[in-house]
């Protein structure tokens, strides 16, 4: 204050001016960086959330400030579908290019798992098999082995040696016989239409160990640890006979599948699942298609025209997906109203601020353990779909679509606006 008080009262509006002038220039190079380390020029800054000064009564208010939200910069060059319903009073609180046609991303599991679960129930099991043909005598199988797949993402090394274990406790120590992969659950293709292939994809087999599709290697090497003697120590594809008589069972539940699936956004669990709602269909092997025509069924059942849209795979990794938000609200509220589904669907969901992939965002007080969502990032792409509660009391359900984004941190920003926004007292 001593330095001031000696300035002339000229130098001391130069040195206002100098001031002022140092903050705008720092206000214009500040950069923030996306996970990338690249400059994000269409960032959202924090006054976007800044509190209306006129009090409008719910939903107008937070209509006006959406509203708001969706005028920044980054909309003049990136796409947007975005759908809010109130499901307590049945009614949408706010859409904005809610039947645009556009890549889903990841929140392509939530249109799966809603699917899966209406169509297989919320009981379902995963099952790999061990099964035999002939006759066991003087601990010798006069017959063949068949190993059957059922697309399990869970099967494990402790699952492979319970398996060869029942061997031994059925007082099998020689194979007289054949031994078969049956892989018939699904057809050939290893991977999903429209993936691309420079991406880590999983490959898709009916017969997994540890998500890799080596299952009949290790089996036929633990047979040969186990000191069982096999006729043959090779094997072959062939589908099991229906008289077939069953060794062991290794199964998982559609909730454990649903849980790695959609909180830590799994591509291998959804594709799995995909197949299994296929074979649900009775036809074999499998295959997308018949996929589609499950999900394409329950389109039609929520209210809308299947045909306008597109689904190529389970996971969201298909460059062929496409659909809006309106439909991924359509399936939420589908979902809502039916306990069968929601009892198996809710919990599976990340938690923002908790875990999965929702655990480093939204830990405001009010998002803070409120939103369970489904994330979806690809190149271009991000999205996030899911539930939350309202300070009113009402629950509601959100579908939200960024694309053209090429830095996934504004999309991401944006979607953490838009659900603080739905939380927090208005």
């Amino acid at each position: 204050m001593k330095e001031l008080k000696r300035l002339s009262k000229k130098g001391f509006w130069v040195l206002c001016l100098l001031c002022i002038f140092n903050c705008q220039v720092w206000a214009q190079t500040e950069e923030v960086i996306d996970d990338d380390d690249t400059l994000v020029a269409d960032t959202l800054f924090a006054d976007t959330l800044a509190v209306d000064s006129i009090r409008l009564p719910w939903p107008e208010s937070v209509q006006r400030q959406l509203d708001h939200l969706l005028q920044h910069s980054m909309f003049d060059t990136s796409q947007l579908g975005l759908m809010v319903w109130d499901l307590t009073a049945d009614s949408c609180i706010y859409k904005h290019n809610e039947r645009q046609l556009l890549r889903p991303a990841s929140t392509m599991k939530v249109i799966t798992a809603i699917a899966a679960i209406d169509r297989l129930g919320g009981s379902f099991q995963f099952k790999t098999q061990l099964k035999y043909t002939g006759t066991i005598d003087n601990h010798c199988l006069n017959g063949d082995l068949y190993c059957v797949g059922g697309m399990d993402p869970r099967f494990n090394n402790d699952d492979m040696k319970a398996m060869v274990s029942s061997l031994r406790e059925m007082g099998i120590d020689t194979i007289r016989g054949h031994i078969y992969a049956d892989v018939s659950l699904k057809d050939s293709n290893k991977f999903g239409e429209g993936w691309c292939w420079d991406d880590d994809n999983p490959v898709l087999t009916p017969l997994l160990l540890g998500r890799k599709d080596q299952f009949m290697d290790r089996f036929m090497s633990k047979i040969h640890e186990d000191s069982i003697v096999c006729s043959y120590y090779t094997y072959s594809n062939k589908t099991c006979p229906s008289e077939a008589y069953t060794i062991s069972t290794r199964s998982h539940s559609i909730d454990q599948i649903l849980m790695r699936m959609l909180k830590e956004s799994d591509n291998l669990y959804a594709e799995c699942l995909f197949y299994q709602m296929a074979a649900s269909t009775g036809n074999r092997p499998a295959s997308a298609k018949s996929a589609r025509w499950v999900e394409k069924k329950l389109i039609q059942k929520v209210g809308l025209d299947p045909s306008r849209y597109k689904f190529a795979d389970g996971s969201g990794l298909s460059l062929y997906n496409y659909v809006s938000a309106e439909l991924e609200i359509k399936l939420l509220r589908y979902a809502f109203n039916n306990n069968n589904i929601y009892l198996h669907l809710h919990p599976a969901l990340p938690i923002a601020g908790v875990d999965g992939t929702l655990k480093k965002r939204m830990h405001g007080s009010f998002t803070h353990g409120n939103v369970y969502a489904k994330t979806g990032t690809v190149t271009g792409i991000s999205s996030l779909a899911g539930y939350c509660k309202a300070a009113n009391g009402h629950d509601l359900c959100f579908a939200i679509i960024n694309q053209g984004v090429m830095h996934g941190k504004n999309g991401r920003n944006f979607q953490d606006k838009v659900c603080t926004l739905l939380c927090q007292p208005q």
